[in-house]
């Protein structure tokens, strides 16, 4: 009875889970569509300004337009269509809660990983990290992700800055303020680095967190 209790908790959370990245991957390509949507008036307006001479007004608007742009712009392209939505959907999402993000990744087009696993695991991954950083100072608000094959495994890492020094670790996990679904998510990385027969690290040190995975991928990849 508490296993089968178990199993539909695990299946609603990554119902709920998937449901959450594809409103965040909607939401960024919902925003490239407007933006394209747009451009014509945009170059309306600049061959106004171009009319008049106004140079001063034509930067000030250029300036505007970048920024705008910024938020929208597809900024990852590892290789893998799917994670490059993941990543850039949770990168839309760091960038608006002033958080910086430094990602270096390359990832194969075929894996052998499912769809649901590596969104489990990178999604996650990238909701803990924005969490942490939501309670330092903007200026201190980094995220640092790398991801790149390590032979037949996929190799990922995570850092970020924390608050309140070195976190309490309580066997493989350590301890969160938010609990609950928090604490079930970080259970399901750890669920599927070990179905997968992966190696997982987390470390605190330093006011800095760290999280290191491998992952077979069966076959040497390319």
């Amino acid at each position: 009875m508490l296993g089968k209790r178990a199993d539909r908790q695990i299946e609603a959370y990554q119902r709920e889970l998937l449901k959450t990245h594809f409103l965040e991957v909607d939401n960024m390509y919902r925003k490239m569509r407007g933006w394209r949507h747009d451009y014509r008036t945009h170059i309306q307006v600049l061959k106004s300004y171009t009319d008049k001479g106004d140079l001063e007004a034509i930067a000030r608007y250029l300036d505007e337009l970048e920024t705008d742009l910024y938020t929208v712009d597809t900024v990852i392209k590892t290789g893998n269509p799917m994670t490059d939505a993941i990543l850039n959907s949770k990168i839309a999402l760091a960038n608006d809660r002033g958080i910086k993000v430094e990602i270096d990744a390359q990832i194969p087009v075929l894996l052998s990983i499912s769809a649901v696993d590596l969104c489990t695991v990178l999604g996650n991954l990238f909701d803990n990290a924005i969490e942490a950083s939501e309670k330092l100072p903007e200026d201190q608000r980094v995220i640092r992700v790398y991801i790149d094959l390590k032979g037949n495994q996929l190799y990922i890492s995570f850092l970020n800055f924390t608050s309140g020094g070195k976190l309490t670790k309580i066997g493989n996990l350590f301890k969160s303020t938010k609990g609950g679904e928090h604490g079930l998510g970080l259970g399901r990385i750890d669920d599927v680095v070990k179905r997968l027969g992966g190696y997982l690290s987390r470390n605190s040190e330093d006011g800095a967190f760290t999280t290191e995975i491998l992952l077979p991928l069966g076959e040497e990849q390319p």
